[in-house]
């Protein structure tokens, strides 16, 4: 981010550095995402789907309802089942000169390279014309890109798992920001309790021991594991599904911290953070090397290295949790 427009890393915190700017407001990615809490885990295998996914952060629009809140900015969100409303709520704000943050499907997406259903994508608005919107996504997707108004209203209004009903926001900077080092702490409390006391087994540190013990039977899983495995290794390591993306933001933003607080547990969770970054790349690699040889050993050296994440990442937010 840093003032860049040509996009980010992941898609919320791409979108929400463009609503920031326009209000005045420069943070680096990483430190949108950590302020936003964003980091996380989930393993999710339910009935009916191809195959299992690996979330490597919080769900959708959360990060943003968080970050919005530490930050004490207005958020204005709006959800509607009607196409025609739903483009009259982007219209007015981008006819008014704001930029828009919209939730929608990538697969409709005329310049999306995966043509994959993912509802839970994000990209901010700053135009349009008689046929074209003007967007801004990530780096991968192009940055700053156009789709044609058809195909965005299809992405929008798409229902399924984390679809959201046409939904668009805004951010409004009211008056002073708090100051950053104060926001530091508390940021990294929050995402670390969560993390260390998910509610459920298949989420945080859980979640990641969860996959090392089912990952190694992928290759069963899967109904073309040649395609498949290689396919859900490229989503870990470039789109973040549980992969080295956020744990690599993660880091970047650990980093800023320790530059910040002068904090010997900052520093020790961001050189594990480091470590683990690193091991999920490993983990990916693994991945796509049993599907390409239709060889499960690999699985099971990926096993092995995300029960040692798990456990690498516990330490990690242990340290970070007694900011608290």
């Amino acid at each position: 981010m840093s003032g860049q427009r040509a996009g980010g890393r992941h898609c919320e915190t791409t979108a929400l550095g463009v609503l920031l700017r326009h209000e005045g407001v420069e943070l680096s990615e990483p430190m949108v995402f950590g302020l936003g809490a964003g980091l996380s885990f989930v393993y999710w295998d339910g009935k009916g789907m191809d195959f299992p996914f690996l979330g490597g952060r919080v769900k959708p629009f959360e990060l943003t309802r968080t970050l919005a809140a530490r930050l004490g900015l207005e958020l204005t969100v709006r959800e509607t089942g009607s196409a025609r409303r739903a483009w009259e709520n982007v219209a007015a704000e981008l006819d008014a000169g704001r930029p828009v943050g919209l939730q929608l499907d990538s697969y409709h997406l005329e310049y999306f390279s995966s043509k994959v259903h993912f509802g839970g994508h994000v990209v901010a608005m700053r135009g349009y014309d008689a046929h074209d919107a003007r967007l801004v996504d990530t780096a991968q997707q192009g940055g700053e890109v156009t789709t044609s108004l058809v195909s965005l209203a299809a992405a929008r209004s798409e229902r399924g798992p984390m679809n959201a009903r046409n939904r668009s926001f805004t951010l409004t900077r009211a008056g002073r920001l708090p100051e950053l080092r104060e926001l530091l702490a508390p940021a990294l409390a929050e995402c670390a309790a969560a993390f260390l006391n998910p509610p459920i087994a298949n989420l945080g540190h859980r979640g990641i021991d969860r996959a090392a013990g089912l990952v190694p039977g992928w290759l069963t899983r899967a109904d073309d594991p040649a395609v498949r495995l290689p396919q859900a290794a490229l989503m870990m390591e470039l789109a973040g599904t549980g992969g080295a993306l956020f744990r690599n933001l993660y880091r970047d933003f650990l980093a800023e911290c320790a530059g910040l607080l002068d904090d010997a547990r900052v520093r020790t969770a961001h050189d594990r953070y480091a470590e683990a970054a690193a091991g999920w790349t490993e983990v990916a690699r693994l991945v796509a090397a049993a599907g390409e040889a239709a060889d499960p050993a690999p699985l099971a050296g990926a096993g092995t290295l995300l029960r040692e994440l798990a456990g690498l990442e516990r330490a990690a937010m242990g340290e970070l949790v007694r900011l608290g």
